[in-house]
């Protein structure tokens, strides 16, 4: 049938309509990091782009807060105005950029451009995790499409690996590193052997962390993103509300250091995994999705344990496809304008394309979308597990392990942290590897542990990330 004699996509006796052959008219609200980038690489870059989209795309509007600072970025030949609303709704936008951030006022905007027939691109990942299942249904109600290739890793297409790529696939799982500042913090203090406060200054000089790092060290900014690629991967709608989230804030240096002598690294890790009944792992037999974010030891050949500094890696587990991953910058001005742009030259190419025919907001068509797939509560989430034990003596160390093993936590490896890793004169630390077990198991046994006569102090636990294929 490939030998079959088709008509040329070239065909000279092809008209195009008027309004297919303009440009395509953006309107953008806010002209900051992500604005700024979008309109410098949309204007050194402007004949490529439009080679690419079939038409030209240009930036007619923005709204910013400094319309003098906007000026000096967009020139004069760009309307101005202090009032998103009004960019919103404008008559002569084909497509909102909204490049301001943020969920309330964001929120109306889109909505509004929305009601007014026009597309939506966006870099916001808060706002999509938290109100996104309310934007894509207006989306769908008027027929436009809503692109947010930027809110997830920037200048990784994963979205689009996962919603076009990976198609043929049943999706098992999706892991990664998707906050580039803990991913910072993180690498410094393995690297530098420093502790997490010292290491967050470093990232907040260099500007890798915010003045206000709450998001990004607690881990809600990964959080909103891992809920973003769990809708895309298992076809659910956006469960934000019901991620587990667990940032760095608490994490020491000696448990870097000892991850490290047993042949692991520690990441800050969003993972979205769907278990099945009969899978041989969900002892409840629930049908669900982990949904979490947490730091987490990986062997230290993985490849993910080798994404450093500021980067990103993600990698998605298919039952055709086998691992693939996915390598580049987390962040950045024109990082992020590669990935709005992107979602841009799409909309370009909408143009005559019924709703119905597009790549659809979460990858699958809203008839498809699993309403009843729960979030798996963190007590039914089955990992293996790393666990600190600070003890009197260090001959208690076989004590430590018989109490687990009474407690029905499967021990696989149990040792003592290395003299040099410890302070002078520290307390003694049994480290333990367990098989995979429920997370309830070990919560239980490390409540009893810590009332053991030999448990000098609080313990630790971080759960342990394989990621196989």
């Amino acid at each position: 049938m490939f030998r079959d004699p088709v008509q040329s996509l070239e065909d000279p006796s092809f008209q195009p309509t008027a309004a297919a052959m303009r440009p395509l008219r953006v309107g953008m609200i806010g002209i900051g990091t992500v604005g700024a980038g979008t309109f410098r690489v949309l204007a050194r870059n402007q004949a490529l782009i439009a080679g690419r989209a079939g038409r030209g795309i240009e930036v007619v509007v923005v709204a910013a807060r400094n319309l003098a600072r906007a000026v000096s970025v967009v020139g004069k030949d760009v309307a101005l105005t202090n009032d998103p609303m009004q960019v919103a709704t404008h008559p002569d936008v084909d497509v909102l950029v909204e490049a301001a951030g943020g969920t309330g006022p964001a929120r109306d905007w889109v909505l509004a451009a929305i009601r007014a027939g026009k597309h939506v691109v966006t870099a916001n990942k808060a706002l999509l995790a938290e109100h996104g299942n309310e934007i894509f249904a207006a989306a769908r109600q008027h027929g436009v499409a809503v692109a947010y290739e930027g809110a997830v890793a920037v200048s990784i297409p994963i979205v689009k690996a996962l919603r076009e790529g990976l198609t043929a696939n049943r999706i098992e799982w999706v892991a990664g590193i998707i906050n580039g500042t803990t991913n910072f913090i993180l690498s410094k203090m393995r690297d530098d052997g420093v502790g997490f406060a010292e290491a967050l200054a470093q990232a907040q000089a260099l500007g890798y962390a915010e003045a206000d790092p709450t998001f990004d060290i607690e881990g809600i900014d990964a959080a909103h993103k891992i809920t973003l690629l769990a809708a895309n991967a298992f076809g659910m709608p956006l469960r934000f509300a019901d991620a587990q989230v667990e940032g760095i804030t608490a994490l020491q240096g000696l448990d870097v250091a000892c991850a490290e002598q047993l042949g692991f690294r520690i990441k800050l890790l969003g993972v979205a995994r769907r278990r099945e009944h009969g899978d041989g792992v969900n002892g409840d037999g629930a049908d669900g999705v982990e949904l979490r974010v947490q730091p987490a030891l990986v062997p230290a050949t993985h490849l993910l344990a080798h994404v450093n500094g500021s980067m990103n890696g993600i990698m998605v587990k298919g039952d055709a496809s086998g691992v693939t991953m996915y390598y580049g910058a987390g962040a950045g001005s024109e990082q992020t304008a590669s990935a709005v742009i992107a979602d841009l030259v799409d909309v370009a190419r909408l143009h005559g394309t019924h709703a119905a025919q597009r790549v659809p907001h979460l990858g699958f068509h809203a008839p498809a979308i699993h309403d009843h797939l729960a979030v798996l509560p963190r007590a039914a989430v089955h990992t293996r597990h790393y666990l600190r034990v600070p003890v009197h003596q260090a001959q208690q160390i076989e004590a430590v392990g018989a109490w687990l093993a009474a407690q029905h936590v499967p021990v696989a490896q149990v040792q003592l942290a290395c003299a040099q890793h410890l302070p002078a004169g520290g307390t003694p630390q049994v480290l333990v590897l367990t098989d995979a077990v429920a997370q309830a198991t070990v919560d239980l046994a490390v409540h009893a542990l810590g009332a053991h006569p030999a448990v000098a102090g609080p313990v630790v636990s971080l759960r342990v990330e394989m990621l196989e294929g």
